[in-house]
């Protein structure tokens, strides 16, 4: 059983210009406890989107259309089994996610105690051994949030994560508010404590170095959809999909020498009016005409990655 599946999502915003299908007919698995996915595209792809709907975060003006998401065996968009599923969630902005009023302590016993069933005395002393598996000390159970740095939040908030010993945690950007450094030391604490743990993690940014470096396998989003899914390695090696190709071309690498960086033409496209066929044939360098009339399915090639284009069947 795949730690998380997804069928057939297909997501609407109510905006008042219109409709935005933000997620459109999109299918990905997580098959191994311990397996990083890496969710990449540019703003606007849909990434948050569906990080947010496998959670239950969705704002008020979205809609799940169809679809399905199951988590461990618990279809998370059955209002009554949701409860059940265990997931984590690791925002971009610690000092946001975390409540300003109430200690570093209070916050995280409140997932021990309502998630576990354990007495506060009990609460207390797990949220000690978990700030000590993130590389904080015993007494930061009595600090507030505006008390400590940037890493010293992003901290606190993956040990919150830990708390709900969790069949997925989905990690939204989570170093975005940081610097090269701290965020290089945090990025290395977050894959130490999923390995050490044997955790699932969806790792959703649009960084492709972070990717490399975090992942085991990728799917690759463009206005809704994902047009790519491979192992790492596979996909920096041989990307199949013009959009992962052009990608990767835009991304300074130390391995390759290279006198100016590509960059791709266009715009993403609207999603309350994208283009008729493939949405990415406006800005495709391999487009064909039946890419302008018909939308592309997402077909297998050898066996264990899969791609959305007509060049691949």
């Amino acid at each position: 059983m795949a730690v998380l599946e997804i069928r057939n999502l297909t997501v609407l915003y109510y905006t008042p210009k219109g409709l935005v299908k933000a997620l459109d007919d999109v299918s990905l698995d997580i098959r191994n406890r311990g397996e990083v996915l890496g969710l990449v595209g540019e703003s606007g792809s849909g990434k948050s989107t569906l990080g947010y709907t496998i959670a239950g975060l969705l704002p008020d003006n979205a809609e799940t259309v169809s679809g399905k998401i199951v988590v461990n065996g618990v279809n998370v968009l059955n209002r009554k089994e949701a409860s059940k599923a265990r997931i984590s969630v690791i925002f971009q902005d610690a000092l946001t996610a975390l409540n300003p009023v109430l200690t570093i302590g209070e916050q995280i016993a409140e997932v021990f105690i309502y998630n576990h069933g354990l007495s506060r005395k009990e609460a207390y002393e797990e949220t000690v051994k978990v700030l000590e598996q993130v590389g904080l000390p015993r007494n930061f159970v009595n600090r507030y949030p505006h008390e400590l740095s940037g890493g010293q939040r992003q901290r606190v908030v993956i040990a919150m994560a830990l708390s709900m010993k969790p069949d997925l945690i989905i990690a939204d950007e989570p170093t975005t508010a940081l610097d090269v450094t701290v965020q290089a030391k945090i990025l290395k604490l977050l894959l130490k404590v999923v390995k050490e743990n044997n955790l699932t993690m969806l790792y959703i940014t649009h960084d492709l170095s972070l990717v490399a470096h975090m992942c085991d396998t990728v799917a690759v989003m463009y206005a809704g959809e994902v047009v790519e899914y491979a192992d790492v390695k596979q996909l920096f090696k041989e990307p199949k999909h013009p959009y992962t190709k052009a990608l990767l071309k835009a991304v300074p690498r130390v391995d390759v020498d290279v006198e100016e960086l590509e960059h791709i033409e266009g715009s993403p496209p609207s999603l309350i009016n994208p283009p008729s066929g493939c949405k990415f044939h406006p800005r495709c360098p391999k487009a064909m005409s039946i890419c302008k009339r018909r939308k592309p399915k997402l077909v297998s090639i050898n066996g264990n990655r899969l791609v959305r284009c007509f060049l691949y069947g």
